[in-house]
């Protein structure tokens, strides 16, 4: 890929356009507000709008993707589970509960490009070009039917591996909430079936296949981190035709039980951004995050797949190529700082004790159940 060129007429425009697709955010009405405000020191807080937050951030990401990216990226080959985490509440390193690999989830509805964002990882990450490991959607309805673990770096050393999962569906949210729940408490594995969308006859065919029925087999993952994945140019075509339905959605997955056990905000990915023009994608942005309550540079990744002439972004886009590798060294990070420590023989007696406790409990409750009903029915027979 890096030494493929562009035919000869489309050459020229493409190396006048590169700069401006790469820093997109430079055409903004108010980006020389931004660029001022950069050279105060201290800077003004009270002039930072929402908007030059977004402006802020992205001059960041641009300002260290050249010669950080390649910094960022061995860190990530270097990394091993529980390397990034800190001695908290007086425990030893070896007495915390760390598991071989760091999981990492996707999740979000159909069509938000969280196959295409796995993709892109191993073409960033893994240096695998444009080979697609990961099935994307070609529009007629979802294609990842079961879980779908991805080793990113493709090395056997790796110390985080990233789930794929099937799109959810916006009439479904409570199911797929209660699906979500589930995966986070119990844990998932490779091939394992999604279960929400109601497509029970679909999962019965495929529970016949010999390697669904072997799926199990696989090693059963923790998850440590959640990414949700979100169709921004979608959104915004709802917003404008005044239908809040997706927001509200998307807002019920975000907020959920299930994202807030494994960390307080997921990480938020923002895809298709380059449907939009300068103003919608930052006015869509601001207002996905005001409406989820987060930050709006804090924990939220702009990230497009492929360019318009089809190029991987770290081939023509280093912005979007470093704004994925921080996204996923900040889910590390996060998943680092959450372990919990091991559960010692104190800790195995007082549940071994609670439940023996709950069990005696119900027994005595049926006894009582029983001898009231038998007392009732003594006092009618007099």
């Amino acid at each position: 890929m890096k030494n493929q060129r562009l035919p000869s007429d489309k050459e020229e425009d493409y190396e006048a356009s590169q700069m401006a697709s790469c820093c997109w955010w430079r055409s903004a009405a108010k980006f020389e507000e931004c660029a001022k405000l950069k050279w105060e020191v201290p800077p003004d807080l009270s002039k930072v709008t929402p908007r030059l937050k977004v402006l802020r951030e992205m001059e960041r990401l641009a300002l260290v993707s050249l010669e950080g990216l390649d910094d960022l990226r061995h860190k990530l080959f270097s990394y091993r589970c529980g390397d990034f985490w800190v001695p908290t509440g007086g425990f030893k390193k070896e007495e915390m509960d760390i598991p071989p690999v760091n999981t990492i989830l996707l999740v979000g509805f159909h069509n938000a490009g969280k196959s295409s964002l796995v993709n892109l990882m191993y073409s960033v990450l893994g240096r695998s070009g444009l080979v697609p490991f990961a099935k994307t959607t070609s529009g007629l309805g979802p294609t990842t039917m079961s879980m779908e673990e991805h080793n990113v770096l493709r090395s056997m050393r790796s110390g985080f591996c990233v789930y794929d999962t099937m799109g959810f569906d916006y009439d479904r949210v409570d199911e797929c909430v209660e699906e979500l729940m589930e995966w986070v408490s119990d844990g998932v594995h490779h091939k394992q079936v999604c279960l929400s969308q109601g497509n029970s006859e679909l999962r019965k065919e495929e529970l016949g296949v010999p390697s669904f029925r072997s799926s199990s087999k696989f090693a059963k993952r923790k998850v440590n981190c959640v990414m949700v994945v979100v169709n921004i140019s979608e959104i915004w075509k709802a917003l404008k035709a005044s239908d809040k339905n997706p927001l509200e959605d998307i807002k019920a997955l975000f907020r959920s039980p299930a994202l807030r056990h494994c960390n307080e905000n997921p990480i938020l990915i923002l895809t298709h951004g380059d449907k939009l023009s300068t103003e919608d994608r930052i006015e869509s942005r601001l207002r996905i995050c005001e409406h989820l309550g987060i930050s709006e540079a804090t924990g939220v990744y702009d990230i497009v797949c492929l360019t318009e002439y089809g190029f991987l972004a770290d081939e023509s886009d280093p912005v979007t190529a470093y704004a994925l590798t921080e996204s996923v060294y900040r889910a590390l990070l996060i998943s680092d700082r959450n372990h919990l420590p091991k559960k010692n023989f104190q800790d195995w007696a007082l549940l071994v004790l609670s439940w023996l406790m709950c069990l005696i409990g119900a027994f005595f409750a049926l006894l009582a159940s029983f001898f009231s009903k038998l007392g009732r029915k003594h006092i009618r027979t007099l």
